[in-house]
């Protein structure tokens, strides 16, 4: 019971790795407001946290915007009595070079995984800091730390997303406020799996495979343990770190010539 009787508020987990992070933190004792533009997946969620005998409340909100970030503390402050932790993980994947992709998707990109998770942060902080301290987790991504083809401004994000909880860490560790990142890799989320099973995928996703070290794709359950993690106690001495959970897709390049050439 790694954050017994913790408060936490998890966006985007309406489905994939938010959902995951909201199920390993009521496993772990917190109390969790479940936040999401998805109403289904958002209910769907808690019904299944609910369901393990676990209490967890829905609140729809898109971060992108101020004061439905500023309603969905409030409402986890005035449930719960207290906010504890943050998971910035609401985001949108948008693709397109810098003459592909629109300026309208490009502000959109922005707004959602950059601006919001300030936004949300912004208003957490402000909580955190009148009842002693708590931690903040975000999702961001190792396309944030490495360019990538055709993911100008999701890329973008990511990379605003790490250096911004760096400096959220440096400003608020004497608040008592810790501030760290994931970076994940290729995870078996809805999204994903929907693009990569598509009909004709099968050598892009062998592909896309090489670039793991391990030979797979991650589990959302298996980004939300590190959640868990640096949402808790076991990490107390860390602050501004970004740490890379992605099968070894950061070593570099894992094509292994001999299984290109299906000699194993």
């Amino acid at each position: 019971m790694k954050l017994k009787d913790k408060v936490a508020i998890v966006t985007g987990a309406g489905s994939g790795i938010g959902r995951a992070i909201a199920l390993e933190f009521v496993k772990e004792g917190a109390w969790v407001l479940v936040s999401d533009v998805d109403h289904s997946g958002g209910e769907k969620t808690v019904k299944m946290i609910r369901g393990q005998g676990k209490e967890a409340s829905f609140f729809p909100a898109d971060v992108s915007q101020t004061e439905e970030v500023q309603k969905m503390v409030s409402a986890a402050v005035e449930r719960y009595k207290k906010l504890d932790i943050l998971v910035n993980n609401a985001a949108i994947n948008t693709m397109g070079d810098s003459q592909m992709i629109t300026e309208e998707v490009w502000d959109k990109t922005i707004a959602v995984n950059l601006t919001g998770t300030f936004l949300c942060s912004k208003y957490a902080i402000a909580e955190m800091k009148s009842s002693g301290g708590g931690v903040i987790v975000n999702i961001a991504s190792v396309e944030g730390l490495s360019g990538f083809s055709n993911q100008l401004a999701y890329s973008a994000s990511k990379g605003g997303v790490i250096n911004v909880t760096k400096c959220l860490a440096i400003d608020h560790a004497r608040d008592n406020i810790r501030v760290n990142s994931i970076c994940p890799a290729d995870i078996e989320t809805p999204m994903f799996t929907g693009y990569v099973d598509l009909e004709g995928m099968e050598p892009i996703k062998k592909h896309m495979l090489t670039w793991h070290a391990m030979r797979r794709f991650g589990k959302p359950e298996e980004v939300a343990r590190v959640a868990v993690f640096l949402a808790s106690e076991d990490s107390s001495y860390i602050t501004g770190t970004n740490l890379i959970v992605d099968g070894g897709w950061m070593c570099g390049k894992n094509l292994d010539p001999a299984e290109i050439l299906g000699w194993k």
